[in-house]
């Protein structure tokens, strides 16, 4: 295999491996986050997956069309904004997933807070 071709098998692996990753560290914070958060329920672990993949797919296509991170640390205001609105949009497309307008500007804050202490890169 040349080196061009060996070095574009890597970096596919790489990035699967980042998503993945990412999927998972996504799970670990929501989880977390609907644990701190009245108001906020998670019916199950595949809820919980699910409910992880649709978050990385709306924040990946906000930063896409955007350019603007739904980090609360991220972006400032905007950021928080963002974060709180993607966890309230998400229940509309995970059935188990139930969140209100004050349990998700709360979500917003535990998720940024627990973001942030959770290692790895959120760059794709």
């Amino acid at each position: 295999m040349s080196d061009v071709q060996e070095n574009q098998t890597k970096s596919g692996t790489s990035t699967v491996w980042q998503i993945i990753g990412r999927l998972i560290a996504s799970a670990v914070v929501l989880a977390i986050t609907a644990f701190f958060t009245p108001g906020f329920t998670i019916n199950n672990i595949w809820t919980l997956a699910i409910a992880a993949i649709v978050l990385t797919v709306i924040d990946y296509l906000v930063i896409k069309f955007t350019g603007l991170h739904a980090s609360p640390f991220g972006k400032g205001f905007v950021g928080f904004a963002l974060a709180a609105i993607i966890l309230y949009v998400t229940q509309f497309f995970v059935a188990g997933y139930s969140i209100s307008w004050i349990a998700a500007i709360i979500g917003a804050l535990i998720y940024g807070v627990v973001d942030y202490f959770i290692p790895g890169n959120q760059q794709m």
